[in-house]
Formats: C-alpha cells, structure tokens, sequence
C-alpha cells in the first residue's frame, strides 16, 4: 500500500472533490467477504451472514478506486462495523495515529465551522463518528437527508468498484480459496490488493468529473427552497451528528449544490 502522509491525504481529498464534489473526503470504507475453504477446527467463526465461510477484507480507497488503507483475516462471522473496530485501521483512527492533516474550511461556506475535520464515507454499518460520515437511517428521511445521503453515495460507490474490478480480474474470487492455512490465504488476498492497486495505476483510467445529470439517477426530490433553509441553523458542535448534519445543510446550500440539482430543484419551485 502507498505511504500516507499529509500531503498524500490532501491530494486524494482534491480527486474526491473534482469527481464527485465531495470537500474534505479522504477516502471510501467497506469490507468484502471473501469466500474460502472451511479451516479446520474454526467451527461457524468464518461461517458469515451469506451462508458461507469467509475472510473480511477491510479496505479504504481514494477516488479513482486505488487501494489505500487495508486489513485482511477478520472471521466472516462479525459485522463490518464491528471488524472496523477491532480492525488496525480504526484502532489508528482512534487515536490520530495516520497523519491526517487538520480539517480546513469547506469551499465557499458561509457557515459558522471554521475548520471542518477530513473524514472517510462509509455505509449503515458502520459507525458515526467525526472522521467517518456513514447516511441517515433510510426510516427517517427528509429531502435534505436524501440529499445528504446520494451525495455520500457517490463518494462511496468508489470501494465498491475497487472490490468490484478486483473481482473481475482476479478468477480466484470467483470460487472458494482452497487452502486451509490462515496466514496463506490472507497473504494471498494482500498480494491481490497490492496487484490490483499496480493494474489501477499502470493500465487503469483515471475517472473523469461528471458534470452531467446521472442517467440513473431519479430522485423526485420536488425541493422546496424556502422550507428547506428556514431550517437551516448550521450546528457549531463538533460531534459527529453535529458535523453530519452541518454538511447535510452544506450540500443544499446553492454555492455547493450539486448544479443539475440545484437548477432541478428551481425549476420544480417556479411550476
């Protein structure tokens, strides 16, 4: 994996903001099970909520789907939440232990948080914490939560690709690993990453800024602008729902506003 330092953060934030307008993301969270052989002697500990017997990949990526961050020989049994835990990973975020740099001002916020923190998206499963946004419970949704939650979702789809394209080029995946020793086979997925991430950056395409409306997004979001803002009083507070909901109204705000979205949104308020 690529070292990490401040700088190397800072440049994968600037990729995540040209694609796909997210400010101070450094990076996409998921894991991946990763199906193999029954291990003697390990009982159901690798027998996972798939019906099958896995090793969790618990990975991070940056913007064009290149590997940063990963942590491999988790038993399949156990969340994703609860591998990020006991993970190195969230250990090391724990305790500001990767040379994260100092949050910085989002751009062209008029808000009242001055130094937003850099932070990772990642999925339901995972827990909220200032460094990791995850989306709001999909029982509770407003317009302004949908809209927080697609503009997440773009940021995130990144990890899946990278697991997705990994899969695709690595037939192994596609079967069970037949080796019943641990340490190989988490060695064998490591050396896949690290591959994956040398195809990527050898003979990869970079991902382009997409400015045009998404065909496969339909939304029907029918935003009312007026309403939307009378509620609009920005949380100061640095805990972790404080600075989600801090950003949910900072993407409906019209200078962050996705444009097709926002000219979406004008044009459903005028009929």
């Amino acid at each position: 994996m690529p070292v990490l330092t401040a700088e190397k953060w800072k440049t994968i934030a600037g990729r995540f903001q040209d694609l796909w307008n997210l400010p101070n993301c450094i990076g996409a969270i998921d894991g991946k099970h990763i199906r193999i052989q029954k291990i003697p002697k390990s009982g159901s500990s690798n027998f996972n909520y798939k019906s099958y017997h896995s090793l969790v990949l618990m990975a991070s990526c940056d913007a064009d789907g290149i590997f940063t961050t990963i942590d491999v020989g988790q038993a399949g049994r156990n969340s994703d939440g609860g591998v990020f835990r006991a993970c190195r990973l969230g250990r090391w975020l724990d305790i500001n232990g990767l040379d994260i740099p100092t949050g910085i001002k989002l751009p062209h916020d008029q808000g009242d948080i001055q130094m937003f923190p850099y932070y990772f998206v990642a999925d339901e499963a995972f827990p909220l914490k200032s460094y990791l946004m995850r989306s709001y419970p999909r029982r509770v949704l407003d317009n302004k939560k949908r809209i927080f939650n697609y503009r997440l979702s773009r940021g995130r789809k990144t990890i899946e690709c990278a697991f997705g394209m990994m899969a695709s080029k690595f037939k192994v995946l596609s079967t069970p690993i037949l080796c019943v020793n641990e340490e190989t086979i988490s060695s064998i997925i490591r050396c896949m990453c690290v591959l994956h991430n040398f195809i990527r950056i050898r003979e990869g395409r970079a991902y382009q800024p997409q400015y045009h409306k998404e065909t496969e997004m339909n939304m029907n979001i029918g935003m009312n602008l007026e309403v939307e803002n009378e509620n609009n009083n920005l949380p100061t507070r640095n805990s972790a729902s404080g600075l989600r909901d801090y950003l949910s109204n900072y993407f409906i705000q019209p200078q962050s506003a996705l444009p097709w979205l926002f000219d979406e949104a004008l044009s459903k308020k005028s009929t």
